[in-house]
């Protein structure tokens, strides 16, 4: 693994310094996944060319604004053309035209909009299935990279399928150079950076030992922290297997954190005692109000399926996946309890929105069902997230009873209670400020030490730990 740090690159701000691609590493697809791709080889001195729906590839970069660095640099590829992206075709045989035969005058209307001037040399095609499913069937697109004239361009595919269906597709592609990448190590908020460095670098191989045929990619497997190369039904399995795990240690504390109330223990200490033991390990062992976003959900439905089709009953993931989707509602019923009921008409300071801290999405967010749950009795909602915001503004622009502020201690002396959903990890709360108020605090994320719980004069509950 390579000592030198990729972090050195540093893109130039001229055209005339950017290094001159001989090949093109075309990429399909409009998701998060596909557009920190094309930026991160686009940093590693690639061309790219990007093909997306149009609609849905403005609406990803407008929905992960908060991902600062990634827009940066996609802003600056683009007008540098290092990334060149355009609507993606009706087909994929279109699509492959455009680089097997710039001769056609059809073909080179199109070459010339991709900034194409002749027959370019294809580095690798990368596919996000997702994204291409809505207009290309498997059918389609298969047939047309089979018919395609270089079969030893290398075929990258990527998302979430049920298990053993990647690899269906990689066997039905007739050219060896196939391969299979799952985006285990994206984090949000981070996107580019973890990326950039993976922290676990995963790659199916459709043949084995082909992986130097992934030359543009050589610096990201150099780069990462753990990696491991197999067969793609291999890596499918590793990859399903991983998320429901990471799933299951989180409902698993959820569910002892209901424990924990019973016996007046505080379930951060629990975890931090647990990570202490090497077998157990220190990750996913936060209580709260559970997962959210769009791969464990995703990925958790999708086992589901694979055990259906098997037969083969799985009740550990059905109770992660019940676990899960109650423990969304459980902050509403502490506060439920607090007011013996009494909870109609009141006024209510919610911090967070997003379904993790460092991220803008709301995706799975348990201020979903809480805001539905308090509007239900009418009660006013204050809201302060300072990256899901836009979001939840899209989201509930007719609602009434929700009102986003950008300070979360602005209007703080109109509420009678305070719900913290996900604060971001170096908001320092301000106690004192908290203490003249003295609300009760419903704290779903256990984003309060303990030593600021032990300096508030009012009323706190988090998940698994009382005051």
């Amino acid at each position: 693994m390579s000592s030198d740090s990729i972090h050195s690159f540093k893109p130039s701000n001229s055209k005339q310094h950017l290094p001159k691609a001989s090949t093109i590493c075309v990429i399909v697809g409009h998701g998060i996944e596909a557009i920190t791709s094309a930026v991160v080889l686009a940093s590693l001195g690639q061309k790219v060319h990007l093909y997306a729906n149009s609609v849905l590839l403005e609406q990803q970069l407008q929905q992960y604004g908060f991902e600062h660095h990634l827009q940066a640099l996609w802003q600056l590829y683009d007008q540098q053309q290092q990334i060149v992206h355009q609507p993606l075709p009706t087909s994929a045989d279109e699509l492959i035209q455009v680089y097997e035969s710039a001769n056609n005058t059809e073909n080179l209307k199109i070459a010339e909009s991709t900034q194409v001037t002749e027959s370019p040399q294809v580095a690798l095609y990368w596919l996000f299935l997702d994204s291409i499913k809505t207009t290309w069937s498997d059918d389609s697109w298969i047939t047309a990279f089979n018919h395609s004239h270089q079969q030893t361009r290398p075929i990258i595919m990527s998302g979430i399928e049920q298990l053993g269906g990647i690899s269906a597709l990689a066997q039905r592609l007739r050219r060896a150079w196939v391969y299979y990448i799952p985006f285990v190590f994206l984090q949000d908020g981070e996107a580019y950076s973890s990326m950039l460095t993976p922290s676990l670098w995963l790659l199916g191989e459709k043949n084995p030992d082909s992986s130097h045929h992934l030359t543009v990619l050589q610096p990201l497997m150099q780069q990462a922290h753990a990696y491991h190369y197999a067969d793609i039904a291999t890596i499918e399995f590793a990859r399903s297997s991983i998320m429901a795990m990471l799933a299951t240690r989180v409902s698993f504390m959820n569910e002892m954190s209901r424990l924990a109330d019973s016996y007046q223990v505080d379930i951060q200490q629990v975890s931090r005692i647990m990570g202490l033991d090497e077998r157990v390990g220190s990750s996913y062992l936060q209580a709260g109000w559970g997962f959210g976003g769009n791969t464990l959900p995703t990925e958790l439905h999708k086992l589901q399926q694979s055990g259906k089709v098997n037969s083969i009953d799985m009740p550990l993931l059905q109770s992660v996946m019940h676990i899960n989707k109650d423990q969304k509602e459980l902050i509403f019923r502490k506060f439920w309890q607090y007011f013996d009921g009494f909870i109609d008409n009141k006024t209510v300071m919610i911090w967070g929105g997003s379904y993790k801290s460092g991220s803008g999405r709301t995706a799975g967010s348990a201020i979903h069902p809480l805001l539905k749950l308090l509007w239900s009795y009418n009660i006013r909602t204050i809201v302060y997230s300072d990256k899901a915001q836009t979001e939840l503004a899209a989201s509930y622009d007719q609602q009434p009873l929700l009102q986003l502020i950008t300070n979360p201690y602005q209007q703080l002396d109109m509420a009678q209670a305070i719900f913290i959903i996900s604060l971001p990890t170096q908001h320092r709360l301000d106690v004192a400020q908290l203490n003249q108020q003295a609300l009760p605090i419903f704290d779903a994320q256990n984003a309060l030490t303990r030593l600021q719980i032990d300096a508030l004069v009012g009323y706190y509950v988090g998940i698994g730990r009382a005051k």
